[in-house]
């Protein structure tokens, strides 16, 4: 996915200025553009995901560990404490998405433990529809001050490639309207079911994501 070109140029408020790290404020000096920092977050997400899809690849990270709130929690901090303070940190404020701040923990934990639990009955979900049901039940909770999407579209990556077996190897496509992907979101969350997401989302060869 893509942003607004117009929005690239946009200059950091001194509320999220002041939520940077100083490593982060150190690489991107002055003034602070969005797009530099979007640039930055980028550059963390591909050395996270290289490292963790490595790891998944060789077996070394497997279903039961992936949909755990710890390994969850461990995504985010490695995807955002680089660059913001509150990388890795559970939400405690009201917002107007996702549970209210003191039903996270029970809610995060059980919802991956249901998704783990209906995985291993074996006739409930595919590959597929594991990766984006695990996305969508998570951005639903929103478990983060920020940076739900990005952690829980890597976290269905990692989960649709640990429960492929042997063979060609799909990957999601994340390159969609924005507009659409953020209305099923919506959907979902009155309705709880994830069916048009999972036909919403296309898979590619891994290697072949736009």
């Amino acid at each position: 996915m893509t942003f607004d070109p117009k929005y690239g140029e946009t200059l950091l408020t001194d509320e999220e200025k002041a939520a940077l790290t100083d490593e982060a404020r150190a690489l991107l000096g002055e003034p602070i553009r969005k797009a530099d920092l979007y640039d930055l977050e980028q550059q963390v997400q591909n050395l996270v995901a290289d490292d963790f899809i490595e790891q998944v690849l060789a077996s070394a990270l497997t279903i039961d560990e992936l949909l755990t709130d710890h390994f969850v929690r461990e995504l985010h901090r490695r995807l955002y404490a680089p660059i913001w303070t509150w990388g890795g940190r559970q939400r405690w404020r009201e917002t107007n998405i996702g549970v209210a701040p003191e039903q996270i923990t029970a809610a995060f934990r059980n919802s991956l433990d249901d998704l783990r639990f209906r995985w291993e009955q074996g006739d409930t979900f595919t590959a597929r529809e594991l990766g984006i049901s695990t996305h969508a039940s998570l951005v639903h909770i929103h478990p983060f001050v920020d940076g739900n999407g990005r952690t829980t579209r890597l976290l269905a990556d990692l989960v649709f490639l640990a429960a492929q077996g042997e063979g060609d190897v799909q990957a999601y496509d994340w390159d969609f309207d924005r507009d659409a992907y953020f209305g099923l979101l919506q959907d979902y969350d009155g309705t709880l079911d994830p069916s048009a997401l999972i036909a919403f989302v296309r898979v590619v060869e891994l290697g072949e994501q736009e």
